[in-house]
């Protein structure tokens, strides 16, 4: 069964990500907003990946001292759904 999630980003310029996760798999990551050629990067790259490996890689990543990322609102989202 596939799980939707859709995160609403604070901090960061992504306004939302989109997340398709199954049996703790991440399938498919879509970020609204921010630098496109990045978060397509970060979606790519998680693909396939276990949401414990994604958060322990992603989370307390900083983009220019605001505190979060939107690798950071990732694993934030991906927390929140565990």
């Amino acid at each position: 069964m596939i799980r939707h999630i859709s995160h609403t980003c604070q901090g960061t310029c992504s306004r939302n990500i989109d997340i398709e996760i199954e049996d703790g798999i991440i399938r498919n990551v879509s970020f609204l907003g921010g630098c496109h050629g990045n978060t397509q990067g970060v979606a790519a790259l998680v693909r396939g990946m276990k949401v414990s490996e994604v958060i322990d890689r992603l989370q307390g990543i900083d983009c220019h001292g605001k505190g979060t990322s939107c690798p950071d609102q990732l694993a934030r989202a991906l927390k929140n759904a565990l």
